[in-house]
């Protein structure tokens, strides 16, 4: 990457199933208001169209000349080669679609794609949640410091992304940090997604409320909070279903990243309901044959969104010990933590900066 690229733009692309969001990234700030454009998912050349015209109007709205297109979009797909694959939400790629390549044709400029959920947590990782946190231990005359994370979207999907010490993990096949292929906890036969996305939910309060109505999440949550009629047992329980089956996902991730998690996407609104029962699975217990109980994880979990359990979580509780035969002493951090938050960037502003970001390595 030359010198002066990095003062250029990346142009961005949030693709859900329901809309396109595109926008402008440089030196890690969006630099336009996004563009909204309603998806087309099931006839090809007019999602092509749409995609086209989004980035023709972005490029209108800046100022300089973009030296990349860097964007979100669901898989499964052959990222590395642009290639977007067979979507359930897409029904116009069956078949394979090389939208990357299309792109680079249409506009000249290098084109990098990548799932929303990888995108989300590079962002998170970046000039999100972990910098947030690391300068609110600062603050609080704590020496711990955070290098990874794990990102995770609940939405229409389960999406997820794993960033260690600033790298995103992508994996040999493009599929580092996916969760949603992950056991569901309550039958292992059926994947984490089944309980952690808006089907669930609005399935769940189906069945718990008898009421067949097509409710939204965000109606179920308006149930929950006593401001729309209708069951608001169910709808509680409905986020707190959800909360368990992503914590045990979460916890099983967690085992191998040891890192902050933060949470996105349209579902996490409901977080007060989420959040407490997603803590609780993970500061569970699991045992072995002969009956020794073992913590669910070997750090203890805390909600960053309820303050008492933050300004726990914040608290330097590391200890000064000697070392043995010397004049010198050693920090030992005896109390392992993990941080759960909420996205404060929001989720669309995060896989922008993660796909800015994204780009600027590829470029590099």
């Amino acid at each position: 990457m030359k010198k002066t690229d990095k003062d250029r733009s990346v142009l961005t692309l949030d693709a859900g199933g329901t809309n396109f969001v595109f926008s402008a990234m440089k030196n890690n700030k969006e630099i336009i208001e996004p563009i909204n454009i309603p998806t087309d998912p099931n006839d090809l050349d007019k999602c092509l169209n749409l995609i086209c015209t989004g980035f023709k109007e972005v490029i209108k709205r800046i100022n300089d000349e973009p030296m990349a297109i860097s964007f979100a979009f669901p898989g499964p797909a052959d990222y590395e080669h642009g290639i977007i694959g067979d979507l359930p939400n897409f029904p116009a790629f069956k078949g394979g679609v090389a939208l990357g390549p299309y792109l680079q044709e249409k506009f000249g400029l290098p084109v990098f794609i990548n799932n929303d959920g990888n995108l989300f947590a590079y962002g998170e990782a970046l000039a999100g949640a972990l910098p947030e946190i690391n300068k609110q231990l600062e603050a609080n005359g704590n020496l711990k410091r955070y290098r990874n994370l794990l990102g995770v979207t609940i939405g229409t999907g389960f999406g997820g992304g794993v960033v260690i010490d600033n790298n995103l993990l992508l994996g040999d096949n493009g599929c580092g940090g996916d969760l949603w292929l992950s056991a569901n906890k309550f039958d292992n036969s059926l994947i984490a997604e089944e309980g952690v996305s808006i089907r669930a939910v609005k399935r769940e309060y189906s069945e718990l409320s008898g009421d067949k109505s097509n409710f939204s999440p965000k109606e179920i949550f308006e149930i929950a909070e006593g401001i729309k009629e209708g069951n608001r047992e169910a709808a509680i329980k409905s986020f707190e279903k959800l909360g368990e089956i992503a914590g045990f996902t979460i916890s099983e991730s967690l085992n191998i990243v040891d890192g902050i998690v933060v949470i996105g996407g349209g579902i996490a609104n409901a977080h007060k309901y989420i959040l407490p029962a997603m803590i609780k699975e993970m500061n569970g217990v699991r045992r072995t044959v002969k009956g020794d109980i073992f913590p669910r994880l070997q750090s203890i979990v805390y909600n960053l969104e309820d303050e008492s359990e933050k300004a726990l979580f914040l608290k330097n509780e590391s200890k000064v010990l000697s070392i043995p035969e010397s004049k010198n002493n050693a920090i030992y951090y005896a109390v392992k933590k993990i941080g759960v938050t909420i996205s404060t960037l929001g989720t669309s502003k995060a896989i922008a900066i993660g796909a800015y970001n994204f780009a600027l390595n590829q470029l590099s």
